[in-house]
């Protein structure tokens, strides 16, 4: 299982847990549909920023599906 901080990894379509901004104390993972890449390095050591197909947005903690 990938974790989502290297943004050739993560694709649009792919199923992923996130971290939400205001969950970040917390850990609390969302799962959702990538939609958009809004980190534009080429890693990221907190993960991936995205937005999900239903709007929310945080960074990627693991990826679930290819």
């Amino acid at each position: 299982m990938a974790s989502g901080q290297i943004r050739a990894d993560v694709k649009p379509g792919l199923k992923v847990n996130i971290v939400l901004k205001k969950d970040q104390r917390t850990g609390v993972k969302t799962t959702g549909i990538v939609k958009d890449l809004l980190t534009n390095s080429a890693k990221h050591p907190h993960g991936i920023k995205v937005r999900l197909e239903d709007g929310q947005v945080g960074r990627v903690c693991e990826i679930l599906t290819s």
